[in-house]
């Protein structure tokens, strides 16, 4: 073998590889992603990143937190992709920005499984399939004794402040949960909501209550979503009664939870000017809510950063995030870990 020719060979191949590169990054130049302060975000921040750095992009992760960033999205074009906005607070907001095409939606539900609603553990499903839905649930106040007073059950609702407490606070009203034989209960704190729930996991006690998805703690427990039994009863109900707490809703009608609307938002220079496959992989980019789970539970476990668990699954998961992107593009992700 000429090993000088083959080393001018490989020189060569790497000089044109260098160029490639080079040429695709100042194609497609700088760009800004929101890194949410939310696990999840993070997560997909630092994912995306990945992304498009493997399809030539300039990548900088900037600070983010939903209503600010969809600001400075809306009024200055920055930064180019917020991957997980949860809508719903502010749906008029964003329908005005699409329609205007100041900002385009990437994907409209970039997770399986989001949303807000009531949740049991599996082990008392396992012992009671019969609780198929609320309404079951709410028959059985015995299964779920309230500690403070045992002759009636425990709802876990939001701590003070939260808006969930006064959506609970209606549900409670509205499906008559007083006159079943139940005490809605206050966790305090976030960490108080949490503890409930490991509590009686660890101690194999049923527990009934408020939680959202994604998080850790599903993961980590297996929580099961309660089907309410009941259709959503529209946004005038919801919105106009419901989420105005107990006190200020008279006369609530019995809903599901009004469903987590989240997407993922992009600049008018990402949709237009992005690189080649980009849009493609955001339409495409929509992750298992197990996944998720699975990742967050990994770093609650290990103290990890978004960074450092964009690592771990796109070492892990290739079986997920290939089929969002080219071959070429994974090759270069895959390059890169």
């Amino acid at each position: 073998m000429n090993i000088k020719f083959t080393t001018k060979v490989f020189g060569a191949v790497a000089a044109a590889l260098l160029l490639s590169t080079s040429a695709n990054a100042a194609k497609c130049g700088k760009v800004t992603i929101a890194d949410m302060n939310w696990a999840s975000a993070s997560l997909m921040a630092n994912v995306d990143k990945a992304m498009l750095e493997a399809m030539g992009c300039e990548v900088e992760l900037v600070a983010g937190s939903t209503m600010p960033t969809f600001t400075s999205m809306n009024e200055t074009g920055q930064p180019d992709v917020a991957p997980e906005i949860w809508a719903n607070a502010m749906a008029d907001l964003v329908d005005s920005a699409v329609g205007a095409g100041r900002l385009h939606i990437g994907n409209i539900a970039p997770m399986s499984g989001l949303g807000e609603g009531w949740w049991v553990l599996p082990h008392t499903l396992d012992a009671h399939p019969e609780l198929t839905t609320a309404q079951a649930i709410l028959a059985r106040p015995d299964l779920f004794p309230d500690k403070e007073d045992p002759s009636r059950g425990a709802f876990h609702g939001c701590p003070a402040g939260w808006g969930c407490q006064l959506s609970n606070q209606s549900l409670y009203k509205a499906f008559d949960m007083e006159a079943l034989g139940w005490n809605l209960i206050d966790p305090g704190s976030a960490a108080g909501l949490d503890g409930s729930i490991a509590k009686a996991s660890e101690q194999g006690e049923n527990w009934f209550g408020y939680y959202w998805n994604p998080t850790s703690l599903v993961g980590k427990y297996d929580l099961r979503a309660v089907d309410f039994g009941v259709p959503y009863a529209g946004d005038d109900n919801w919105v106009g009664c419901i989420a105005l707490g107990g006190d200020n809703c008279s006369d609530p009608e019995p809903s599901a939870w009004i469903n987590s609307r989240v997407n993922t938002l992009l600049s008018d220079n990402m949709y237009y000017n992005g690189p080649k496959g980009a849009m493609d992989y955001f339409e495409a980019r929509t992750w298992p809510g197990t996944v998720m789970n699975e990742m967050l539970v990994w770093m609650e476990d290990t103290g990890g950063t978004g960074a450092d668990a964009s690592v771990e699954f796109l070492s892990s998961h290739g079986d997920v995030w290939k089929p969002w992107v080219s071959a070429d593009v994974a090759a270069a992700v895959e390059a890169s870990l």
